[in-house]
């Protein structure tokens, strides 16, 4: 093997090996006694299956056995596949070519190294775990009698047994590993070892795997970066307001209401795919306001309170700053629901502060969110709900785990394989340092937020919530709207974002994307990346819409920038932080940004 794989065998210092394996036992007990401390304290409180996984299976295999010859088909079909894999296989031994039987999806990186295909052992591990996992995947997903959410929740957790599973993940059946391993004399394993248990002390006694070079990053260094300052705060919030690069703006100031289960700046990376730079340099006056990550004293803090304390006290501020009165909004992700409730807030309340709004990859029909499903039933919000009342929130890894494990294969095991098998660092990376850098969730809020709209959709039912006395009714809402949806969005899939062009009574303009959640949001004209689609018609079905829209190459910043144009106002002189009746408190990005969950 080491003289097809062309490599010579290195040995290692034992001296180092020694002092080496010494330290790593002294670490290993440290974490295990820190996991067994957790794993005990985590158990008392939400028992031995937060997720309700086991119900889940045990109702699906149940089903299964009742049909025996579904399962036997099943089973024949997988043994005809394996039968003309071993031929095939021994064919190639023979030195005859032979088509694969499971070929891996042209964008699945697990096997991208030449050896999975030009080495016959190698190729029949890869073809019999595309086999299994297409025989199992298939299984789960053809069993009849199943409700949807059941039938949802084991297809998304089988997937994630079988990416786990996949030979990739293994030293000895991965031919990369291998390679290194010897090229390295073990080396790799050794840096590969203490690299898991840096994360494991990181997540104290849990696995927080490192996706970026931590050191390789400062907020307000060398992300963050786009000049501006701080003019407003309060317990949730802080307000940015940046500095021009124009001699005049526009008249109307810009509103961007970013989530919270994540930070700002995911607008204000780099100055090269700075969605905020790029609207401060178009002439915007741009605010943006930077959410606290909380603590356990803001647990009581309401969804009310995030739009009272947020977008509307943003609004007073702005006024007080700028002179003006009204806005052009935009919101991304939680904060465009956020953001759809305050217009329909303000619209039940006669306010016009908000002149247009701008929605980015934005849920407010919850009733198709997607993989994120899997996460809302009753068993496993109680639980989340015990969790979250021991300290008053929800730690932001939770929210991070539960995003990486929809694209597990990406996010969670291409990690696993180059930090601790290959023993690499991890590439410098910004958009994975904003990704790692997580938030808590107050518990009122995260309560609310995923029960009344997740567990319940009450947010497109006419007063089905109410948010400081206030009803809420999505149909009273009247003013323009640009939504901004993502192809391949994971997160708030599209052609459910879709449905608000339905529910709202004013304009809108529906855009499509290429890519997914962030790609294609963040996504500058510079780039030349991508494509849109864009159609000036809502037919009802998100389908029908995409079928008449016309494809357009490139970003869709120009296109809003177009759009909203119409609703900025004539300019005035530049407007610059700290000189109106709010007077500069910091410079940006400011204080609350920095403060980190772990």
């Amino acid at each position: 093997m080491a003289e097809e794989m062309g490599a010579d065998i290195k040995m290692i210092d034992p001296a180092l090996l020694s002092r080496k394996m010494a330290d790593i036992a002294a670490r290993s007990q440290r974490v295990v006694s820190e996991f067994l401390s957790r794993t005990a304290a985590d158990s008392a409180v939400a028992g031995p299956d937060p997720l309700n996984i086991g119900t889940a299976f045990l109702e699906m295999t149940a089903k299964i056995m009742s049909d025996p010859v579904k399962l036997v088909e099943a089973n024949f079909s997988l043994w005809q596949d394996y039968v003309t894999l071993w031929q095939n296989t021994a064919r190639r031994l023979l030195g005859e070519a032979a088509d694969p039987v499971a070929r891996p999806d042209p964008a699945d990186r697990r096997f991208k190294d030449e050896m999975w295909d030009e080495n016959e052992i190698f190729d029949f591990i890869k073809q019999s775990y595309l086999l299994s996992a297409r025989w199992v995947q298939g299984l789960v997903k053809n069993v009849d009698g199943l409700d949807e959410h059941t039938a949802q929740k084991v297809d998304f957790y089988t997937r994630q047994f079988v990416d786990a599973m996949a030979p990739s993940n293994f030293v000895l059946t991965n031919p990369e590993v291998l390679r290194t391993t010897v090229e390295s004399g073990g080396e790799n394993l050794l840096k590969g070892l203490n690299n898991m248990l840096d994360d494991l002390e990181r997540g104290k006694g849990r696995f927080s795997i490192r996706m970026t070079d931590y050191d390789a990053f400062r907020v307000g260094e060398n992300i963050a970066v786009t000049p501006g300052k701080v003019v407003y705060r309060n317990a949730l919030m802080q307000l940015l307001q940046y500095a021009p690069t124009t001699e005049t703006t526009l008249g109307r100031p810009m509103l961007i209401v970013p989530p919270w289960i994540n930070k700002y700046y995911i607008l204000d990376l780099r100055p090269r795919n700075s969605f905020i730079k790029w609207a401060v340099d178009q002439g915007h006056t741009v605010f943006v306001i930077s959410w606290v990550n909380p603590d356990e004293e803001l647990a009581a803090k309401t969804f009310a309170d995030y739009m009272l304390e947020g977008p509307f006290a943003a609004l007073e501020a702005i006024e007080k700053a700028t002179g003006q009165r009204q806005v052009n909004a935009v919101g991304y992700c939680l904060g465009g629901t956020l953001l759809t409730a305050a217009l329909a807030y303000a619209a039940a309340r006669g306010d016009d502060r908000i002149l247009s709004a701008t929605l980015l990859t934005t849920l407010t029909d919850f009733a198709e969110p997607g993989e994120l499903g899997v996460f809302i039933d009753e068993e496993q919000l109680t639980n989340l709900e015990q969790r979250m009342s021991e300290h008053g929130y929800l730690d932001g890894r939770d929210m991070a785990m539960t995003f990486n494990m929809l694209r597990a294969n990406d996010l969670i095991w291409s990690f696993v394989v180059n930090n601790y098998l290959l023993g690499k660092d991890p590439f410098p990376f910004d958009l994975l340092y904003w990704n790692s850098d997580s938030t808590r969730m107050p518990a009122a809020m995260h309560s609310f937020y995923l029960r009344k709209m997740y567990q319940e959709n009450q947010l497109v039912v006419p007063g089905g919530i109410t948010l400081d006395g206030v009803p809420i009714d999505l149909s009273k809402i009247t003013v323009p709207i640009y939504m901004l949806s993502t192809r391949e969005d994971h997160i708030a899939p599209w052609k459910s974002t879709y449905a608000l062009t339905r529910l709202v009574s004013g304009p809108v303009k529906f855009v499509l994307a290429a890519s997914g959640h962030i790609a294609g949001v963040v996504n500058p004209p510079a780039a030349n990346k991508y494509c849109f689609w864009s159609n000036s018609r809502k037919p009802k079905s998100a389908d029908a819409w995409l079928a008449a829209a016309k494809q357009q190459s490139g970003s869709w910043w120009p296109d809003w920038q177009a759009w909203v144009q119409r609703f900025a106002g004539k300019p005035v002189p530049a407007r610059i932080p700290g000189e109106g009746a709010l007077p500069a408190l910091e410079d940006a990005p400011g204080s609350y940004v920095s403060v980190r969950a772990v």
